[in-house]
């Protein structure tokens, strides 16, 4: 994502209008609109006024990712009970169908067999608990797909 993406989503998501930021910073709306297309960029001085006005630090102006963000911010306001209740499968099937079919393909017994016995590993080699042993076994399989995907 380019500079002129992350000031525009920055200012999207606190609700300000190109004329509001410009107001602020003592600059055309001109000017902003130029910054969030790329055409020029802020200086130093303008950068820290905006990442204020944002709510962020320069780092994270410079490397804003609004779904990122957005991510986070949901996962941090979603207590266990909230979590409980989303039909996670469902969820994700909207972004990757096979979620929503391969019940009815795969011989899950036998995968959840093989997990299982992984799991229980986990808890009797390094004294996890049931969760902290899904949630590691979870980041191995996403190791294990990023280290295929190169």
């Amino acid at each position: 994502m380019s500079l002129g993406n992350n000031l525009f989503n920055a200012r999207k998501k606190r609700g300000l209008s190109q004329e509001e930021v410009a107001e602020r910073l003592g600059v055309s709306r001109q000017t902003i609109s130029k910054w969030e297309l790329d055409e020029t960029l802020p200086d130093i001085g303008q950068s820290k006024k905006l990442s204020g006005l944002y709510g962020l630090s320069l780092d994270e102006l410079i490397e804003f990712d609004l779904d990122v963000k957005e991510i986070q911010e949901f996962i941090d306001r979603t207590n266990d009970a909230v979590s409980e209740k989303i039909d996670w499968t469902k969820a994700w099937s909207q972004k990757y169908p096979i979620l929503a079919t391969y019940q009815n393909e795969v011989d899950i017994p036998v995968y959840a067999a093989e997990l299982n016995r992984l799991l229980g590993d986990l808890e009797k080699k390094y004294g996890y608990n049931e969760l902290d042993a899904f949630l590691v076994l979870k980041d191995i399989l996403a190791y294990v797909w990023k280290s295929r995907k190169h």
